[in-house]
């Protein structure tokens, strides 16, 4: 299984909304998908119909009680999509993982040996702390989306920091498979500028693909739809199937579960 961290520390960037509906590309081109919700803000379980009543196991109870990964996982109405919903509890975690030993190992060994999914994609939280932590040292490699305005580069450098640490203390094999500007305008000349300094400072790390600013995307998650399956036509939707095909394309060869 090919494990995404789907991370910024920034707010408000479109994680979590990327999470989704990439997770639901994957799953419609014939991906065995599973998406791991370790924000306690639990909106990508939301965002795709999940609702908070019927979360009966949570990243919770994957990281703090340790329940197999396969009890925690809950079929979607998206066909070929599971998820390992979040719960409120989560936000105890960061307190309890603390005094654990390998606290930044939980969700590593929670996911060594899934088989029944091909790919595996985990929104994180907006912070670096342990439960992002988990994700970055569980995860074969980071997608990155990055909101086009100036404080977005800021945060995008400690970001990129932190992925270096990681890779020296926990995850020597971590990469980025790149960064995806979301929220694009191009009325707004930042937007431009934004892209351009991103583009100049890692270039071919960054996706062709934009994701727009687009009313379909924010409307989606109220309804407990991703946005590919709320309105597949609007320019939200076409985009992320886009990123998607761009996406696989810089996987390595798909691994088929046994």
């Amino acid at each position: 299984m090919i494990c995404i961290a789907v991370a910024n520390q920034k707010g408000g960037v479109g994680k979590t909304t990327t999470a989704i509906n990439v997770a639901t590309a994957l799953a419609a081109t014939g991906w065995r998908t599973l998406l791991i919700d370790l924000d306690p803000q639990g909106n990508a379980s939301t965002g795709i119909g999940v609702a908070s009543g019927s979360r009966e196991r949570s990243t919770y109870d994957l990281l703090i009680d340790q329940v197999p990964l396969r009890e925690c996982i809950q079929e979607t109405r998206i066909p070929g999509l599971d998820v390992v919903p979040a719960t409120v509890d989560l936000s105890g975690a960061e307190v309890e993982l603390v005094g654990i030993d390998n606290r930044t190992d939980r969700l590593k060994a929670a996911l060594e040996g899934a088989s029944d999914h091909d790919i595996c994609l985990i929104d994180c939280p907006p912070s670096l702390g342990l439960l992002t932590l988990n994700a970055l040292t569980a995860a074969d490699t980071l997608l990155v989306p990055l909101q086009c305005e100036f404080f977005a580069l800021e945060g995008l450098s400690q970001l990129l920091q932190t992925v270096e640490r990681v890779q020296q203390r926990f995850n020597t094999s971590l990469g980025i498979v790149g960064v995806v500007l979301t929220m694009f305008d191009r009325r707004n000349r930042l937007t431009d500028q934004v892209s351009d300094d991103v583009r100049s400072c890692l270039g071919a790390l960054v996706f062709e693909t934009v994701i727009p600013r687009n009313v379909r995307l924010s409307e989606a998650p109220s309804h407990g739809l991703p946005a590919l399956v709320y309105d597949h036509h609007c320019a939200g939707s076409q985009a992320y199937m886009a990123l998607a095909r761009e996406l696989i394309g810089r996987l390595p060869e798909r691994r088929i579960a046994a």
